[in-house]
């Protein structure tokens, strides 16, 4: 049997969960009385409001114009009457402006369906530009701005196109469903954004996990005659990032301080190609997305197409409420997700999945001194040190653990996962970033 890719250095293999929601089709999730829907939904500057208290909008409608070169432009659900510009804190624990949309029922987005006529006349030039009106970003969490990434610099080329169809961490299943239910709109999306991007060869990875998603990627990858790569990835975590996948499919490693396009690469997730596939050929800017709900609180668990802005309680009451009184909820998932306080947190571009879970599956040990174990080197995928990266962060030499690759840390949760003293290294690695970022401001 040939030998499954992935990367060589670190990772670890949890518990995938998947089976919770693994065989749970898309559901339609009811759209909230009131919507709250943020200006900043995506890696870089916020979007700047276009609407005022009182407006009326429809469905559809951009309401926040980018606001720079790493920015997306951000567009409503809904329609309704806008009762405030407002405040909110997001998972990622920021305080960003958003818009309180009272929801009219009776507005509805209306799809603009192109010709294949059209389409295939389309320069990447004019692509390029409907995905960035479209607002689309990344939606594998990171939510980095598609029309910047898709966009290849002077002087570089893309010889892959890689999708990345992993979805490694634990319980989510959101990517899993849509190339099982949306296998042809999801190859159209990448044969879109090979276009863009100029893309030499396309590699479409997925984990071993998910044999049904490849199966069916494969026979539609057939039936429709496009000459791209399905490559079987080996089940272990991170293998979902996109440093990780690279290495795994090109056995090229991205340089510190590099970008994937350096090495000739580009990463688009199963979300984001479906969700250009929706901006090209239907018209429809992102403001919906499937999201995982899902955890061993959740009584049903399940996978909701949801509208942005809805708040998380509308989706944990659509997956039948708690079995139990949770001791953590997440937004994303468990491995590098962000705790919420909140159940009337909204959903954004970037929430993969909501997690209800128990004490038993948090399992919130007492943190005891290092014992000099060398378990979370091991683990590191990106060959860091994290104990001395720790160590540096509480003594507040912020700029030496710079100059020890600290802003080379993905922030995967390898390390704290692998600690048996339960050293909260990541929780080190985000307050030293930001500590950094304070320092240089």
């Amino acid at each position: 049997m040939l030998q499954q890719r992935t990367f060589r250095r670190g990772g670890i293999h949890p518990p995938d969960k998947k089976r919770l929601t693994s065989r749970q089709p898309i559901t339609a999730c009811a759209n909230p009385p009131t919507a709250v829907i943020p200006f900043s939904q995506h890696l870089g500057a916020p979007a700047n409001p276009l609407i005022s208290k009182g407006d009326v909008v429809m469905a559809g409608q951009k309401i926040g114009e980018s606001s720079g070169f790493i920015s997306a432009h951000i567009h409503t659900p809904v329609g309704g009457e806008v009762k405030e510009i407002t405040s909110i804190f997001i998972p990622a624990g920021f305080s960003v402006p958003a818009a309180v949309i009272a929801v009219d029922e009776e507005s509805a987005f209306q799809e603009e369906p192109r010709s294949a006529q059209e389409l295939d006349s389309l320069t990447p030039e004019e692509m390029h530009s409907r995905v960035q009106e479209a607002g689309v970003a990344g939606m594998g969490g990171a939510a980095f701005p598609a029309h910047v990434k898709f966009k290849i610099p002077k002087g570089k080329h893309a010889e892959y196109l890689i999708i990345n169809g992993v979805e490694c961490e634990p319980y989510l299943n959101a990517d899993n469903r849509l190339m099982l239910e949306h296998a042809e709109e999801l190859l159209i999306g990448t044969e879109w954004i090979r276009r863009m991007t100029g893309a030499g060869r396309v590699v479409i990875g997925i984990e071993a996990n998910k044999p049904e998603a490849l199966a069916v990627m494969r026979e539609a990858c057939g039936r429709l005659g496009f000459p791209f790569t399905l490559t079987k990835l080996k089940v272990q975590y991170p293998q979902g990032d996109e440093k990780q996948l690279i290495e795994a499919v090109t056995g090229r490693e991205v340089p510190s301080g590099g970008l994937p396009i350096d090495i000739g690469a580009v990463v688009s997730n199963v979300g984001t190609t479906f969700a250009v596939y929706e901006a090209l050929a239907k018209g429809k800017p992102l403001f919906e997305r499937v999201v995982t709900v899902s955890g061993e609180a959740i009584k049903q668990p399940m996978n909701l197409r949801t509208a942005v802005g809805t708040p998380f309680r509308q989706l944990i009451e659509q997956a039948g409420g708690f079995s139990e009184e949770p001791m953590k909820i997440v937004a994303g998932g468990p491995m590098m997700g962000f705790a919420v306080y909140d159940l009337d947190t909204p959903v954004m571009k970037g929430t993969s999945g909501i997690l209800a879970l128990t004490k038993k599956q948090v399992n919130d040990a007492v943190q005891t001194a290092c014992i000099s174990c060398g378990r979370c080197v091991r683990a590191c995928p990106m060959g860091l040190q994290p104990t001395r990266l720790y160590h540096l962060i509480d003594y507040g030499r912020y700029e030496d653990a710079k100059a020890s690759y600290l802003l080379d840390c993905k922030e995967c949760g390898c390390c704290s996962y692998s600690c048996p003293a339960k050293i909260h290294l990541v929780q080190g690695m985000r307050l030293g970033k930001r500590m950094l970022r304070n320092v240089s401001s």
